[in-house]
């Protein structure tokens, strides 16, 4: 499936994808951890529970359950790590046209951890020293353009 088919909405699209950013270079930043740590809890020994209740029977395919169970987190983890590359290829040039005004506007409204726009706003206005009404035409204009260049006319 094509990652812009998750963007339908151009504008809402545009949106979507500039928050989705920061948790898809996560993705690539950790994933060959994560997959390490899987491939060494599929591999390791499980440590028995010392405890004085008697034992149930145990499982005989314990050991192959768990190999299963940890390929199959190693695969889900692959897909995860190729869709955020395919998205990283197609966000990464349209954020790279965009000017440094354009993405610094973008950034302050779309990508701070406490999702304040009204500090988002008050920044912008110090930053650009412009009016309120003058920060918002900027961000849709940037919003607009980036837009543009995600997804064409």
């Amino acid at each position: 499936m094509n990652i812009i088919w998750q963007y339908l909405d151009k504008r809402n699209g545009a949106i979507c994808a500039l928050q989705d950013y920061n948790s898809m270079q996560h993705i690539i930043d950790h994933t060959d951890e994560e997959i390490a740590n899987v491939s060494d809890r599929m591999t390791s020994l499980g440590s028995p529970g010392l405890s004085d209740m008697p034992k149930s029977p145990s499982n005989p395919q314990a050991n192959e359950n768990r190999i299963i169970a940890g390929i199959d987190e190693i695969d889900v983890l692959r897909e995860r790590y190729r869709q955020a590359v395919e998205y990283m290829d197609w966000f990464q040039p349209a954020w790279a046209a965009l000017s440094e005004d354009e993405r610094y506007v973008l950034s302050e409204f779309y990508w701070k951890e406490d999702d304040n726009q009204t500090e988002a706003l008050y920044n912008l206005c110090e930053h650009f020293a412009i009016e309120r009404t003058s920060v918002y035409k900027k961000k849709n204009r940037a919003l607009a353009k980036l837009a543009l260049l995600l997804f064409g006319k």
